[in-house]
């Protein structure tokens, strides 16, 4: 493992390959490493080719080291700035809902029963 690469470190690398689900990126003639697809820029990202190509310089943030299996973790968007977010929406009250305080409207059927037995009595 090559000591000169530490965690947290941004620098510059070289696109070498590029996969569905991430690309690999040379940090220097003997050391490489990954960047998750969701590493490469800020939200979604579903076609990795719309974003990066074999040979473009890229700036990375070594995201972690594992010396035992030679694998660098890397990230393209932990060196950019994030968007900044939407404005919230606006604080208008919702329009609710307000029954009529009026017989007319929605009555259970128990209730319609027995007006409609009162009007049938009615009409005897």
């Amino acid at each position: 493992m090559s000591e000169k690469f530490t965690e947290g470190q941004v620098l510059q690398g070289k696109v070498t390959g590029v996969q569905p689900y991430g690309a690999f990126v040379a940090l220097d003639d003997q050391v490489q490493g990954l960047v998750h697809i969701s590493e490469v820029t800020h939200g979604f990202v579903k076609d990795i080719n719309d974003h990066i190509k074999v040979g473009d310089e890229v700036n990375v943030k070594i995201l972690s080291i594992d010396e035992a299996k030679n694998k660098y973790s890397l990230s393209i968007r932990a060196t950019e700035e994030a968007p900044k977010q939407k404005a919230p929406r606006s604080n208008k009250p919702k329009q609710t809902y307000a029954p009529q305080q009026e017989e007319q409207g929605f009555n259970t059927l128990k209730d319609k029963l027995e007006e409609w037995l009162k009007q049938s009595g009615q009409n005897k």
